[in-house]
């Protein structure tokens, strides 16, 4: 640590200053970043559980950070210590009466349209003065820090470093720690304790920089007075270096919270990464060299490259593992420029500024304009090829020869991409069957012209470029792929080679197909026969059975969830089946007959019921169905407020008296057949786990389990008796204020339960 130059008596109040404000700092990090899956959490039930509402939170997050990183920029431009001190901390007491965090009254029920403007309005409201208040305190304690003539302020970026370890901290603790042990209200009140300590240690720094002489600051920073400002270039790249590395945390963050689930566990993973990049970086004696970061870097972006072409989402450690470990390196690369090229102090706000505008101008791109300008998650690739840019200029190897590279590679992109527009021949044929391959391999091509050529920036960038083309060009998907994007994902529409099967996609997980041609070609006429897990052997189509012979007259169905639209077609006359869907696209593919002929088929005149199923299905009678359908996933991604206690109070208060509910628990990532048992049980309902094995997956006939939940035996009918069904009465019971993905994860991994 730096030593005073003063003297024994000056000694100890260098140390207090170091201790306060590096606990300020540390603690405001903790609650900055803490509150953002805490409140998210409290968010995501408005929109269904959506991934994309944490991808709307980010940027919110982001632009507020960067307005009040603007705040403390103009406040410190004030002469006068004892202004900055009265202004913040009167913000600081303003934003705590608004405490403990709750969503503002008005926000009740989202609209059909604009569900990003909705949120961010939504976080604006109801959390936007307390987090503002916490955004500005990083550039302004570090710029009171520097005022104090602290020896240590002719460097004060070390403690940066100091604020993303609070944060990562945040991060990692929520869902190992918190999240597991803590109801959402509990979390709130230690939250809203925090942010009184908070206010306490910041009056603190307060009252030392008022103490420090002001002398001893103008006289340690003497030598910043004639360092030149930063140009308008050098601020444009510092924006830019900032972008990339935002936006690829959104994009990765979709990428892999789409085909898991969307909880804080998942979330976190990337988020706690990204700051972990901004700890090293800054260390005073970075614990990874930034020259080794900018060697690996070329290798990351081919390595996400080759994943994205030979796929890997059906393992779980690929699939985190991989692209995080590589989002990891190019963070690292982008924000050790950064570091490398970081102005001195007297600079330090408008030097954050910067950072932060590009860290909004990443999270707009790939959170809020991205959805919207494409049908398709192009904003990874984009990004992806975009980051061999942050590269600083190099001298390359062997000039004679890298002068062939751009005709080479010109040559080598028409070669590869003719096939799109024509096949004329047997070699084009075999470059079409191996095109994964062949993707990744141009791939892995930009990471060896790094390393054989030191090959520059552009060159790396356009290798990448034309890698990521043919991955698009020739999907990894057998057949004819469409997609449908909304603000809750990517949906994929495959057409099997010859037109057999259309099969609905979301991440990589199967949510419905329709059978078009019979094995010998010719058309399948008639009623459409539901497949999948919709089969009627599987268990749905087993419980529907159970439920209609029991009750031995027309049922009456409410069915969340519509995917194909293939429970359309499980109905018999004189049956009403009602639908619940929360995402308009879905229900516009499931009755385009171009895709599924399910619902034209069997009941045109289908309408349904459009939004958030807790919200919408609670306006229904109260004991009317005999059978109500829980199939409302996101790729894997349960919609964790459909799945608590409070949910199965409302499920059961529209049960006939003799109905049933039936949760589709097939899940490859997590165990929830146990807390479907658990809040039917705390609701005083019995529960069964049917699960049925399929042999047909070629036929996309698959494996399926259920929960059926009523209130008496009787009322399931066969089902109790059969063999493929198992009575389960207790499990982990979820609520609205408390539910555990990690558990469920261990569960289903290492225990093996369904």
């Amino acid at each position: 640590m730096v030593s005073s130059v003063s003297g024994p008596r000056q000694l100890i109040p260098n140390k207090l200053i170091l201790v306060v404000y590096s606990a300020a700092i540390l603690i405001s990090a903790l609650l900055l970043f803490a509150v953002q899956p805490l409140f998210t959490k409290m968010v995501l039930p408005r929109l269904g559980g959506s991934p994309a509402v944490w991808s709307v939170a980010i940027v919110f997050f982001q632009s507020l950070l960067l307005a009040g990183y603007a705040y403390a920029h103009l406040l410190m431009q004030i002469r006068n210590r004892a202004i900055p001190v009265a202004v913040h901390l009167v913000l600081l007491v303003l934003a705590m009466l608004t405490l403990p965090l709750s969503i503002s009254t008005g926000f009740g029920e989202p609209p059909n349209s604009a569900y990003a403007f909705w949120l961010l309005a939504l976080f604006a409201v109801s959390i936007g003065l307390p987090f503002f208040a916490l955004a500005a305190n990083n550039p302004m304690l570090q710029a009171w820090f520097v005022r104090t003539g602290h020896p240590a302020g002719l460097d004060p970026y070390f403690l940066y470093a100091s604020s993303n370890m609070g944060s990562f901290m945040a991060l990692l603790s929520y869902p190992l720690l918190f999240e597991p042990m803590f109801s959402l209200r509990n979390q709130n009140l230690m939250w809203t304790a925090g942010y009184g300590l908070l206010i306490i240690l910041i009056t603190g720094c307060g009252v030392l920089l008022l103490r420090a002489p002001p002398q001893a600051a103008a006289a340690l920073h003497a030598k910043d007075t004639n360092a030149p400002a930063p140009s308008l270039l050098t601020m444009a790249r510092w924006m830019f270096l900032a972008a990339v590395p935002s936006g690829l945390l959104i994009a990765v963050t979709a990428h892999i919270s789409t085909d898991i689930a969307a909880a804080p566990l998942l979330w976190v993973l990337p988020l706690s990464l990204y700051l972990l990049t901004w700890v090293l970086v800054f260390q005073s004696r970075p614990l990874l060299p930034h020259k080794w970061m900018l060697m690996l870097q070329p290798l990351a972006i081919a390595g996400v490259v080759v994943l994205l072409a030979v796929g890997g989402e059906q393992n779980l450690l690929l699939t985190l593992g991989g692209h995080q470990l590589c989002f990891f390196v190019i963070a690292m690369a982008c924000h050790g420029e950064l570091s490398r090229t970081r102005p001195p102090a007297k600079y330090l706000t408008g030097f954050y500024v910067a950072l932060s505008f590009g860290g909004m101008l990443g999270g707009l791109f790939a959170g809020l304009i991205s959805p919207y300008a494409f049908s398709w998650v192009a904003e990874y690739p984009i990004l992806l090829a975009l980051a061999a840019l942050c590269r600083p200029p190099v001298d390359e190897r062997w000039p004679r020869l890298t002068r062939w590279y751009w005709p080479l590679l010109c040559a080598l992109g028409i070669a590869l991409l003719s096939p799109t527009y024509r096949d004329p021949g047997k070699a084009f044929a075999w470059l079409v069957d191996h095109r994964v391959w062949i993707a990744g391999s141009v791939g892995a091509l930009a990471g060896l012209a790094h390393l054989a050529l030191n090959a520059s920036r552009w060159k790396v960038f356009a290798t990448v470029m034309l890698a990521l083309v043919l991955i698009r060009f020739y999907p990894a998907d057998d057949g004819r792929v469409e997609t449908v994007r909304s603000f809750f994902g990517v949906h994929k529409i495959i057409i099997t080679p010859r037109g057999q099967y259309h099969v609905l996609m979301h991440g990589t997980t199967i949510h419905g197909a329709q059978k078009f041609q019979n094995d010998d070609g010719s058309p399948i006429e008639g009623r459409p026969e539901p497949i999948t897990y919709y089969y009627k052997d599987g268990g749905i189509g087993q419980a529907i059975t159970a439920i209609r012979e029991r009750k031995a007259a027309p049922l009456r169905v409410a069915v969340i969830g519509i995917g194909a639209g293939t429970l359309a077609c499980a109905s018999e006359p004189g049956e009403t089946w009602k639908f619940f869907e929360i995402d308009p696209a879905m229900v516009d593919t499931a009755r385009d007959p171009k895709y599924f002929s399910y619902i034209r088929d069997c009941d045109p005149d289908l309408k349904p019921v459009i939004g958030d199923a807790r919200l919408t299905f609670a306006k229904e009678p109260d004991g009317v169905y005999d059978l109500i359908i829980v199939d409302a996933y996101s790729s894997d991604a349960i919609p964790v407020h459909l799945a608590t206690e409070e949910a199965m109070k409302i499920y059961k208060s529209k049960l006939a008296p003799q109905g049933a509910v039936v949760m589709h628990v097939s899940n490859r990532h997590l165990a929830l057949s146990g807390v479907a048992a658990g809040i039917a049980s705390a609701n005083s309902l019995r529960s069964w786990v049917c699960s049925w094995t399929s042999d047909f997956d070629n036929d996309y006939i698959f494996s399926t389990t259920v929960v059926v939940s009523a209130r008496d035996e009787a009322d399931v009918g066969t089902l109790a008796s059969s063999d493929s069904c198992t009575p389960e009465n207790e499990g982990e019971v979820w609520t609205d204020d408390y539910s555990n993905i990690l558990k469920a994860i261990w569960l289903r991994y290492v225990e093996g339960a369904e």
